[in-house]
């Protein structure tokens, strides 16, 4: 059985997995936050001596439901719990197989970019695991200090993490890659909550009850100041889910400040939505995140000004694309590891390569991450010449 067929259909299973687990944990997760910030007080006076601390009712489908929250535990366990754990479980694992699918049996066009950093690939990967398993050691640390008493210092120290996460990647990795592996280290982040914090701290208040004990209530407050991290880091890791499609933001020569800039955006977005749900939303906060976004995208216009020399012809650049871009866009493709023409771009005739004219210029010169890990061996001349002839018109 042919090597690119098996990956081609590794890699669709695998992303339509991580997709399907992923909205089904990122949906119960909003819900379940959405749901904290719409109880009330219970109408019944005799809910409130039981312990339940908040109510709420909704109709949905054609039904009415009613959902109650105990301020610690009730009186007495029911028979059966549902727990929210798997979802989150199995988003991270198809995510790990298909990062190693995609980014690490794959590193030398996903991946390593010799313009950034001319790594091996042994030690490619074993700096984005690093990064993986690091993020989470110097989050959870920082949460269980004496900083996660303060969340509002707490999150100004996040921040910076963050940044210097996205700053460090973008000067190792290729930009898609680097972009990727952000998102995957907050992912992380957010499914061990769940492993190591969220649902230890769930089954001790189980354990407490069935055992005739008092819960201790911090391991809900614990548990609660996770979720809140999870829910404010959903946006960005959504971003960079979907990012390797946006070469002008990971391509550019300022990547790494357009990476935290739009994930700020996100995050500001998502704390608009959380007060909504409380019934407190402040303007200025989802002003402020589109404002931030408007600026990403301002941002991501601005380019050094290099003078690219006279207009060269359709003569000049179709050797250049033939040598550097076919060898991946062909209906045929020669490229090792290629099996069909990534995203079913063809570059072979006149007429094809004029029709993706703005798209050569902009991958190969503007944002210059094609060809991926420059795997054809392009020169900084015959990107020029790509710009020349675009600059001529593309005739």
């Amino acid at each position: 059985m042919d090597a690119g067929f098996v990956i081609d259909w590794s890699n669709l299973v695998l992303r339509w997995a991580h997709m399907i687990v992923g909205i089904a944990w990122i949906g119960a997760s909003f819900y379940f936050i959405w749901l904290d910030n719409h109880l009330h007080a219970p109408l019944d006076p005799a809910d409130a001596a039981k312990g339940i601390g908040g109510e709420l009712w909704a109709v949905h489908g054609g039904g009415f439901y009613t959902a109650k929250k105990f301020t610690v535990a009730p009186e007495r366990l029911p028979p059966e719990l549902h727990w929210f754990m798997w979802e989150a479980y199995t988003t991270l694992i198809t995510g790990f197989l298909l990062l190693c699918l995609v980014y690490y049996h794959g590193a030398e066009v996903a991946l390593i970019d010799p313009a950034v950093m001319a790594l091996d690939k042994g030690w490619a990967i074993a700096i984005g695991l690093a990064f993986l398993a690091g993020g989470w050691l110097v989050y959870d640390a920082l949460c269980r200090s004496a900083f996660g008493e303060d969340d509002l210092v707490l999150g100004g120290l996040l921040f910076l993490l963050c940044a210097a996460a996205a700053w460090a990647l973008c000067h190792l990795f290729s930009g898609r890659g680097a972009y990727l592996h952000f998102g995957a280290m907050l992912g992380v982040i957010m499914v061990l909550n769940v492993w190591f914090v969220i649902i230890p701290g769930q089954r001790e208040l189980v354990k407490a009850k069935r055992e005739g004990r008092v819960p201790d209530p911090k391991h809900g407050l614990i548990g609660r100041q996770r979720s809140v991290h999870n829910t404010y880091f959903t946006l960005p890791v959504l971003f960079t889910m979907i990012s390797n499609h946006y070469a002008g933001l990971y391509g550019h020569a300022w990547n790494w400040v357009l990476l935290i800039m739009i994930s700020v955006a996100g995050a500001l977005v998502r704390v608009w939505f959380v007060q909504r749900h409380r019934g407190s939303a402040n303007p200025l906060v989802l002003a402020s995140g589109l404002v931030m976004l408007a600026l990403t995208a301002l941002a991501s216009l601005s380019r050094p000004t290099v003078d690219i020399g006279p207009p060269a012809s359709f003569a000049e650049v179709q050797p250049v694309l033939q040598a550097r871009c076919a060898p991946c866009h062909a209906a045929r493709p020669t490229q090792e590891g290629f099996s069909a023409p990534p995203k079913g771009v063809v570059l072979e005739t006149a007429d094809e390569i004029r029709a993706r004219a703005t798209a050569i210029n902009q991958q190969a010169w503007i944002s210059r991450v094609m060809p991926p890990g420059n795997l054809t061996h392009i020169t900084d001349d015959e990107r020029r010449t790509i710009a020349r002839w675009f600059k001529a018109g593309a005739q």
